[in-house]
């Protein structure tokens, strides 16, 4: 019997076989890529706000503590967005006529409140309390980056799982000395190792992995 296929149809055949894997492989890569991508994840990009708020100009230049906008961060889940009165208690004195702040005039004097664009933002389904991490020893800067050097907030990570459980498996790379914690910019020093263990113990943080810990 004459063959049908031309013996090259063998190296076409290889060929086809070794592309369409690559293919595949590529697929995916690139898949992997635009889930990781500020595109799809809005890291490190700065968002449009109805006021331009520069972290690094209220903590580092006037040296306002974290708290005194984000009240309830020690106490609650929720770090607490100021209200426009926290702002009027500085801007009825400086800046009164600058047209930057005038959405923050508006709000205050119409009693509506400033529509600000979330920056950090966890699903529904995700359970994050600030005031426990806050306690032990986990810096603001640690999920938010260093905000002292932010002139527009921007979104440092993620925030994805895989993320928030490297910090959980391995707290000790991350934890700080509890008066650190609301510095607005931080780097860990060198004997972070070392320091992390003992704090480790001193806060009897728990290595928390279990799906309940968060999805409650």
């Amino acid at each position: 019997m004459p063959q049908i296929f031309h013996r090259s149809m063998n190296t076409v055949s290889r060929v086809s076989i070794v592309g369409l894997v690559l293919l595949i492989g590529g697929f995916f890569y690139v898949a992997w890529a635009v889930n990781q991508s500020p595109y799809y994840t809005n890291a490190k990009l700065a968002l449009e706000q109805p006021v331009q708020f520069s972290h690094k100009h209220h903590t580092m230049d006037d040296g306002i503590d974290c708290r005194y906008c984000h009240t309830s961060v020690e106490t609650s889940s929720f770090a607490g967005i100021p209200p426009t009165e926290t702002c009027m208690t500085c801007h009825s004195q400086i800046w009164t006529n600058a047209a930057l702040l005038e959405p923050v005039r508006l709000s205050y004097a119409t009693g509506h409140s400033i529509e600000w664009t979330r920056v950090n933002a966890l699903p529904d389904f995700v359970y994050f309390n600030h005031s426990i991490h806050v306690k032990k020893g986990i810096g603001c800067t640690t999920c938010h980056g260093q905000v002292g050097e932010m002139p527009i907030t921007w979104k440092e990570n993620t925030l994805y799982m895989r993320w928030c459980i490297q910090c959980h498996k391995h707290p000790e790379e991350y934890v700080r000395p509890v008066a650190d914690v609301y510095k607005a910019i931080y780097y860990p020093p060198r004997d972070q190792e070392e320091l992390g263990r003992r704090l480790v113990k001193e806060y009897k943080i728990k290595s928390l992995t279990s799906c309940d810990t968060c999805h409650r």
